[in-house]
């Protein structure tokens, strides 16, 4: 598995198209959380060609399911924030060693260098049915925050019928579209960012920082 503090990630290099960020709001068929809500709104926005392909992805699943959107584009303070923050969760438990320290937070939090949300390529998202029940998906969204480490990789045991079933739903709409995932979290898709680059083999990131 590779996590997003691997050198690798850091080393592809970014050649923005220079897209904008846009609503994500402004898609009927996508419902938005309000529970990552930031004072400038901007967790509610995705690069205009993220906001697309996550389109194309709600028409691969089924009636009666759609995607409820938990965040989208996160500002580089923000993401160093939590960095910190999830850092004092992982020194706590006992880790000292500066790069264990270091992996093991990036395992759900991303150094701001290389962070998919602070460069609108990453969406936090899961499933709803049509009276917008989020679906069973074997753990929360951001579960490590509550200590659900165990349920939050994509692959994870122990997970019901139902909750695999609704994963793979998700993966097969979101992969359909372009979209790949970080495995320890079931909820985070990316796309055009340096990860996304390295996993598909693509030469550069199309989108950076912004």
């Amino acid at each position: 598995m590779i996590l997003l503090s691997d050198p690798q990630v850091m080393k592809i290099p970014v050649q923005d198209c220079g897209e904008p960020l846009a609503e994500i709001a402004s898609l009927p068929a996508i419902a938005l959380d309000p529970r990552e809500r930031d004072e400038a709104g901007t967790y509610g926005r995705v690069r205009i060609g993220v906001l697309e392909r996550l389109h194309l992805a709600s028409k691969e699943l089924p009636d009666g399911v759609g995607f409820l959107v938990v965040e989208g584009h996160r500002s580089s303070t923000e993401q160093a924030r939590r960095f910190a923050l999830h850092e004092d969760r992982v020194r706590r438990s006992g880790v000292t060693d500066p790069a264990d320290l270091r992996r093991r937070t990036s395992t759900f939090v991303s150094p701001v260098e290389v962070a998919p949300h602070c460069a609108g390529a990453a969406l936090d998202l899961t499933l709803i049915d049509a009276d917008g029940v989020e679906l069973d998906m074997g753990g929360a969204v951001n579960g490590h925050r509550t200590g659900d480490e165990e349920h939050c990789p994509m692959g994870a045991s122990g997970l019901s019928s139902s909750a695999r079933r609704n994963r793979d739903l998700l993966t097969r709409a979101m992969v359909s579209a372009g979209f790949i995932n970080y495995p320890t979290e079931w909820w985070h898709w990316s796309y055009g960012d340096r990860y996304w680059a390295l996993i598909t083999k693509a030469d550069s990131a199309i989108y950076g920082p912004v």
